[in-house]
């Protein structure tokens, strides 16, 4: 990819800030080819773009012009009104929507007929390029469209391409999960502080077990369950803590809340 690319941003909150980071720690692109546009009022995000070398705009449609590739990153409830104030300047443009419950007949009905769309459902562990994306091609997306969203969202972290119909489950997994693991690293320092120890050391080892654990699932590609019996011993202190897990339905609690959050993924998309 050149890394001359022009890279556009509709909006430059906190994930767009992180994109364009790891885009350009990655050598895609430069801060002098990347544009966003802002709100006037939010200052300390258009402040942040800046430092990126980034050009800056209280208007959508000087970034549309001026990109090759633009980034629908504002919330989900205003994409439409900014899509149509763009519509004018899109033909022949890639947009990546990273709207959550935007769906891709919505966004290309959106923007002119010859645009190319693709939906992406990043997570916010992006901000430390370590995200787990997905995206979804449009109707007019071509093999290097695709191949370009790769590129760019694994310089945040992984990314693979899904249907449609996978995008509510995987925001309520990938999505939202980052919040389930913050909660467990919360309860796994709770307890730690409970039988002794200091809550810094607390959280900053039970960031790590997780952190690595999940390492360790990725790079040896062995199941779960067998990593998990690995570390427990016969009438030992694991096995211990695993009984109360289940006594206390863990595994349950956290697929249903997977479930849960799907269903209102599915009930905000229907809206």
């Amino acid at each position: 990819m050149s890394n001359l690319l022009k890279l556009g941003f509709l909006g430059g909150g906190k994930m767009a800030q992180a994109m364009a980071s790891g885009f350009l720690s990655a050598g895609l692109t430069r801060g002098e080819n990347m544009t966003a546009s802002f709100h006037p009022s939010d200052t300390a995000n258009i402040a942040a773009f800046k430092t990126l070398g980034a050009e800056t705009y209280v208007e959508n449609l000087p970034v549309v012009k001026k990109s090759e590739i633009i980034f629908v990153s504002v919330k989900p409830s205003v994409v439409s009104g900014v899509l149509d104030t763009v519509r004018p300047a899109s033909s022949g443009k890639l947009f990546i929507s990273i709207a959550m419950g935007v769906t891709l007949s919505e966004l290309e009905n959106s923007l002119e007929s010859d645009a190319r769309v693709i939906r992406v459902m990043p997570n916010t562990p992006a901000l430390v390029r370590a995200g787990a994306s997905v995206f979804v091609r449009g109707s007019a997306a071509t093999e290097d469209d695709c191949r370009v969203t790769q590129d760019l969202f694994k310089a945040v972290g992984t990314c693979e391409e899904v249907t449609e119909a996978m995008m509510d489950p995987i925001t309520a997994l990938s999505g939202s999960g980052p919040a389930y693991v913050f909660v467990m690293i919360e309860a796994l320092a709770d307890g730690a502080v409970r039988m002794g120890l200091p809550r810094d050391l607390a959280y900053r080892l039970a960031s790590q077990t997780v952190l690595g654990s999940g390492k360790l699932v990725r790079e040896t590609g062995r199941h779960p369950g067998q990593l998990k019996d690995d570390v427990t011993s016969p009438a030992g202190s694991t096995a211990a803590g695993l009984c109360y897990l289940e006594q206390n339905a863990f595994r349950h609690a956290v697929s249903g809340a997977v479930e849960s959050a799907t269903v209102r993924c599915r009930q905000i998309s229907s809206k």
